[in-house]
Formats: C-alpha cells, structure tokens, sequence
C-alpha cells in the first residue's frame, strides 16, 4: 500500500467540484460541494448520535436505506439544523443534483455544516448545482474547500493497494475543527474507492473502523448535530467483489484505518484555535474498553489540554483525567511520560512522580506533535485517541462564531 494523489478522485470514476454559490458572504470562500461517481456505488454512513440531528442527515439515511449512492451534495455556512422546513430543502438538494446529473435523487446522499437554528436559502443552491455540475473533473481539493467551515486548511488523502492482484484506490476529505466529540460518526468525512466490496461489508468496515479512529477524536466535548461519514465504493477497479471476512476484507481494512487515521489526525492538528496535535496511547490495559475510556477521558481533559498549551508538564491532569475516566485503573501502577520530536520524558512511574528536568520536559512540550504515554501495567491491550491543546484562540473564535 503506497499514498497516492487525487483525493476522492484517486478512485476510478469519481469526479468532484467546489464552489461559491452564495451562502457564506465571503464570496472568496466556496460553499457547495459535489462527489459524483460515474456509476452506482455501494454505500454506507455512520451518524451523529446527537439526539438533535440536522435535516439532511435525516434524508441521507433515507436514501442509503437500500445500501447504494451515485454522489454527495454539501453545503458548507448553514447546518440544515433545526428548521421547519430543513427536510424539504435537503430534498431539494438531491432532487436538484440529481437533474444535473440525470441520476435518480435517492441515489444523492446529502450534508450541511454551519450555524444552526438558520433558514438555509435554496436559491443560490439552485443557482450553483449546474457550474457545479458542469466542471465536475479532477477536483477533490475544490470540494474539501468547499466544506470548511472554521478549518484553516483542507483535509485530504488517498491511498492505492491491492486485493486479489488487482489496483484499488481509496480516498478522502474531510472538515471539522470544533463541536467534535463524535460517538459512531465524526464531523464530515466522504470517503470513495473502487474496490468492489459488497454494501454488508462495507457498512461492516466503516462501522468497525470507526470505533478506532473518529470515536477517538475530540476536540472540545461537543458532539454535532450533523456529524456524518460516508462511504461509495463503485468496483470499476475489477478486483472480485469482497463479500466476505478474510484476507482481501482485511487488506480493505487496512486501507481505511490508513485513510481514517490521517484524517483523524488532520482534524486534531485543526482545532479551532489549536497550536498542537494531542496523541494520548496507553498501553498495558487489561482489556481494549479499558484502554479507549482512559485514552478518550486523558485527551478530553480540559485542564491537561491548556497544560499542553503552555508547554507545561503537569502530569497530575493525566492522573486525575484517568481517576475520573471509570476506566478501571489501578493508580498504582501508571507510568506518564511525554515525547516528541524533541525527546520522550519519564515524567511518573508506579503512580508517584519522578524527578525530571523541567527544562527538557519544557522542550518537548513545545513542539506542534506531542504524544501523551500511558503504561496501565495491567494487562496487553492498548489504544490511542487524538485531540489538541486548548487555546485563548479557542475562546476568540466560538465567542463571535456567528458574526
């Protein structure tokens, strides 16, 4: 398996496009997105759990009922959340697409990040959808622009490997930089690939991948309520169809925690206001639930995020993050160290603090990656969850969101 370029391109027969059709004011930012594949794919999603979810999360579920999708329409500056008449119009979207694209509009899986609680205006969704459509081309990065919301950069990446002899790609986009604390979804993720795989298998993968990656990643403890992941995988690479667990199931797995985990990792490093990449992996659990409950509590901590902000070894937070976490844990046996590019540092053992150079731990912590090392000594398992520090920035930007 190799990186390769193109986004959700990479794969045969997807095509994509980003551009500004006049939600957002800011006429330099694109707002409406479009992934379309040139035949049916087999798709499948995952969704918030939020029990206020957004109208078109709504629509989408709908129409993957039956396990099969042709594109995603999404709009970025408007959630579709919380509107009387949200539903009619995330119809409309596909209904709309789908004219475009002479396709049928339950085969249009449909998204929308922004605020919530305003009407979302169909008119210049209308108006953008046919240049939308009609420059349809290699463009994964338009469409990753175009669903930024607070995102200072885009998220993107692909991969090639191979099942049976055969080359397949798989790629991603995704956005999210705030309101991220996802349980069995995330932000916005769209994922493609042309690796024939079978709708039960498919939904199996995503649904299995996503409790190692997405649910691992938070940013601020607020879960949206339009976080979605979706997936289309077309087969135009001519691999035999995988309709079962074994090694081709397992090299597709391994394709997607490639995908997933670079985007996890992107979106931590882009929390809004964020200077650094938390990656908290403990290891030495008694059992992986053990493990993902202290990893998830440690890179949840508020306290232990500003620590991490003012490059500040106050390894105490990690302690008192595991205390709370009813992951189980024997406070007795937990050894902390930090590490980075600049060095790994023992900063407790057994429970009890050690002596350490604050100098050096000083350094280490204020490089932009810093990895949170956890050893519970009571068993083999292990897992890693990713966040970022929390920031005066953090504040700054959700304090005037809507202005």
């Amino acid at each position: 398996m190799k990186l390769t370029a193109g986004g959700v391109c990479a794969a045969k027969g997807f095509q994509a496009n980003g551009v500004h059709c006049g939600i957002r004011k800011n006429q330099t930012k694109k707002d409406l997105a479009l992934i379309f594949s040139a035949v049916p794919a087999k798709a499948a999603a995952v969704y918030t759990t939020n029990a206020v979810k957004g109208a078109p999360l709504l629509v989408t579920k709908q129409h993957l009922e039956n396990g099969m999708a042709q594109a995603v329409i999404c709009n970025s500056g408007n959630a579709n959340t919380c509107n009387a008449n949200g539903v009619e119009i995330a119809e409309q979207m596909c209904t709309l697409a789908a004219e475009q694209l002479h396709i049928d509009a339950n085969d249009v899986l449909v998204a929308s990040t922004g605020v919530i609680g305003k009407v979302l205006d169909i008119q210049p969704i209308a108006e953008g959808i046919p240049p939308l459509v009609k420059n349809l081309g290699m463009n994964s990065k338009d469409a990753a622009h175009a669903i930024m919301t607070t995102d200072t950069t885009i998220k993107e990446i692909a991969v090639e490997f191979e099942v049976g002899g055969v080359v397949c790609r798989l790629g991603g986009i995704a956005k999210g930089t705030g309101m991220i604390h996802p349980d069995m979804a995330t932000m916005l993720v769209f994922l493609t690939t042309d690796c024939a795989i079978s709708a039960e298998m498919l939904k199996k993968a995503l649904s299995s991948d996503v409790t190692q990656t997405f649910n691992m990643l938070s940013i601020d403890g607020d879960t949206s309520t339009n976080d979605m992941v979706t997936v289309m995988a077309n087969g135009l690479a001519g691999n035999a169809e995988i309709s079962e667990e074994g090694e081709a199931f397992d090299t597709f797995m391994k394709a997607l925690n490639t995908v997933t985990v670079h985007l996890c990792r992107s979106i931590a490093a882009d929390g809004e206001g964020a200077t650094k990449l938390l990656e908290c992996v403990v290891t030495g659990a008694a059992d992986e639930t053990q493990a993902k409950i202290a990893a998830k509590s440690v890179i949840c901590s508020s306290l232990l995020k500003a620590a991490m902000f003012g490059a500040d070894a106050n390894w105490g937070r990690v302690l008192c993050a595991l205390g709370y976490s009813k992951a189980g844990i024997d406070p007795q046996s937990v050894d902390v160290s930090f590490r980075s590019k600049a060095g790994e540092i023992v900063v407790c053992e057994k429970g009890a603090g050690v002596d350490f150079s604050e100098e050096k731990a000083k350094e280490i912590l204020l490089e932009s990656e810093i990895e949170i090392l956890i050893c519970l000594n009571s068993g083999t398992a292990a897992a890693t969850a990713w966040g970022c520090d929390l920031t005066y920035d953090y504040v700054k930007i959700n304090g005037d969101y809507r202005t």
